[in-house]
């Protein structure tokens, strides 16, 4: 499966460089234990951060922060067969995961509950 990883990345904050890394840290953590089960891990960070520097953002919640951040995530859960909902406060992932119900993807919220892939 790809599978989403979702979770805190700028909640909780402030928009403190540091504290955003840490977020992604934590969101990078099971994308190695997802793909040694036999899926492909992708976050929307992953995908959006170059992108919204390349867009000119000088700061998160700017202009390009908002036209890129959050579409990303929802552009890739219409290629996605899962969502991993990592803990935490966090508006974006509460979304991503209610995007995917919609779509009617798989949502996980432990990685031990995430099947291994059959090879």
């Amino acid at each position: 499966m790809l599978i989403l990883i979702a979770g805190p990345y700028r909640s909780g904050t402030d928009d403190n460089p540091k504290l955003m890394q840490q977020n992604l840290n934590s969101l990078e953590s099971v994308a190695l234990p997802l793909f040694r089960k036999g899926h492909i891990p992708i976050i929307g960070e992953w995908v959006a951060l170059p992108l919204i520097h390349l867009a000119g953002s000088t700061r998160p919640g700017d202009k390009a922060w908002k036209e890129i951040q959050y579409p990303v995530a929802h552009r890739l859960l219409e290629k996605c067969d899962a969502v991993l909902r990592l803990s935490g406060v966090s508006k974006g992932a509460d979304e991503d995961v209610r995007v995917a119900t919609e779509r009617g993807l798989k949502i996980y919220y432990r990685l031990e509950d995430v099947p291994n892939a059959e090879q």
